[in-house]
């Protein structure tokens, strides 16, 4: 999960300025001391991300079960709730944020603004790539860092091997601190092939995680990037990350060239 702030000025008018940001409560920057003895487990892991997104939940906008974007979204993944051993489950925020993020327990959150300017093969691509970072356990590590942000342990507390329950506050925290959370060049060259794969696998059209990195790259340029953008931008940027999904498709004769790629001028979920 990533902090976003998006200029609206980005995408011209196709953005209502009435749009929510993604609330993540009075979420200070909090340093952490230590807490090296932590033992942190995969089921903390899972526990912490469903009360981050309980949290998350209950203080958004979360489209309901006839809002055109949880229309598509099911339409797009109501047949992945279970997928590669994992159980998921999908809502959308409707907020102006560009964001997607899938967590240790399961909860995947897909923002409007990122479906208002992805296809359907561009949403599977991105979906399938963060779900990657969690059959890779990436978010364990995400999530522990984040608790401890969170917690803002001292050095008494560090002493102690469990995991403490967090008050709302903190939960707060803990979400912030796990939405702006990075992950390593090789994690992101990991999940990026997870991605592919789940697309070829299902029998998409993987060329659509292509013009997915193709968008994020419009999006960066002649702006400052968001920090969704930074992630997808980065190790290598998305140009670069795009023509390998080429190379790729190209190699295994599923390549078709889907020509220009620019950032629609009207909402793509109607």
């Amino acid at each position: 999960m990533k902090k976003i702030t998006v200029c609206l000025m980005l995408l011209g008018a196709m953005y209502s300025i009435n749009a929510q940001k993604i609330n993540l409560g009075k979420a200070a920057g909090i340093v952490s001391n230590g807490a090296k003895a932590l033992t942190f487990t995969n089921e903390d892991a899972v526990k912490l991300s469903k009360e981050s997104v309980d949290w998350m939940d209950k203080n958004n906008t979360v489209a309901g079960p006839k809002d055109p974007y949880t229309v598509r979204l099911n339409k797009l993944f109501g047949k992945h709730k279970s997928q590669d051993g994992l159980n998921l489950n999908y809502k959308v925020y409707k907020v102006k944020d560009i964001n997607a993020f899938a967590c240790a327990d399961g909860s995947v959150r897909v923002f409007s603004s990122l479906m208002d300017i992805m296809t359907d093969n561009e949403l599977l691509a991105v979906i399938g790539h963060e779900i990657g970072h969690v059959k890779n356990q990436d978010t364990k590590d995400a999530m522990k860092s984040a608790y401890l942000k969170a917690a803002a342990l001292d050095a008494a507390s560090s002493a102690s091997s469990a995991v403490a329950t967090l008050n709302e506050s903190q939960v707060g925290k803990m979400a912030n601190a796990f939405l702006d959370a990075s992950h390593s060049k090789k994690q992101e060259s990991e999940a990026d092939t997870y991605s592919y794969d789940f697309m070829k696998a299902n029998k998409y059209d993987v060329v659509g995680a292509y013009t997915a990195f193709k968008k994020l790259a419009l999006l960066s340029e002649g702006s400052t990037q968001t920090n969704f953008e930074k992630m997808f931008n980065s190790h290598p940027d998305s140009n670069k990350r795009a023509e390998s999904i080429k190379k790729k498709a190209e190699k295994e004769g599923l390549w078709k060239d889907p020509g220009t790629v620019s950032l629609p001028t009207a909402k793509l979920t109607k």
